[in-house]
């Protein structure tokens, strides 16, 4: 038998909404790369994880279709479980901070899927857009003068945070970001690199920050499959 948990991960502030998520956090059970393909295509999730190594926090992530080097909400959602300071994922090392009902986590905007930024001069003029083709993530905005707000619309799960480190990025700011539903994203640019430790601080490239709130509510039991 397989166990893994089940996630809700970026939540809105009762608990609801966000994004489904599968861990196995005894990964070493499964390390034939089509044996985890498998499972992750019968799981269903947006992403399964598979936990390498849970006292280093060494994942792998998988879709239903394929691996992934690196995913947002999963990053968020294993943190979470785990309760580690880091975690090792094929694109980079991801920083990890709790900081009370939220978790963050530090990662590189290049590691985001490619994806589409368009900007337009009016939030109505980006309401009227028609859903891009199949294959094309796009994430577009529009600024508000007014309340000084970005508004921004995405087609995309119900909440993701890869996409939003690419975002972040761009407008230079940090975002509270409402997705789908009800779904809640915050995410803040880091200026100063990395924080936390002098070879993070050394590498190249300007991280972001996405963080999430996860209520007591968020996890779900273990569910079983048999072997």
């Amino acid at each position: 038998m397989t166990d893994y948990d089940v996630l809700r991960v970026l939540c809105a502030a009762n608990g609801g909404y966000g994004n489904g998520l599968g861990v196995v956090r005894n990964g070493s059970l499964m390390p034939a790369r089509e044996d985890r393909q498998e499972f992750a295509a019968e799981l269903g999730f947006g992403e399964t994880v598979f936990v390498d190594d849970p006292e280093r926090g060494e994942i792998d992530i998988h879709t239903p279709t394929r691996r992934l080097p690196f995913a947002g909400h999963p990053c968020v959602g294993t943190a979470w479980l785990l309760d580690v300071p880091e975690l090792v994922t094929p694109a980079g090392t991801v920083g990890v901070r709790p900081d009370g009902e939220f978790t963050w986590i530090e990662a590189r905007p290049e590691w985001a899927p490619p994806l589409t930024l368009r900007r337009y001069a009016t939030a109505a003029e980006a309401d009227a857009l028609p859903v891009p083709p199949p294959g094309e993530r796009s994430e577009t905005g529009a600024p508000d003068g007014v309340r000084g707000r970005i508004y921004a619309w995405t087609w995309e799960d119900e909440a993701t945070g890869a996409a939003a480190l690419p975002l972040t990025a761009e407008l230079g700011r940090a975002l509270n970001i409402r997705q789908g539903m009800g779904s809640r994203i915050l995410t803040a640019p880091q200026p100063e690199g990395w924080g936390g430790g002098d070879r993070r601080k050394s590498d190249p490239g300007t991280p972001s920050r996405v963080g999430a709130a996860l209520s007591p509510g968020a996890r779900e039991r273990p569910a079983r499959r048999r072997g």
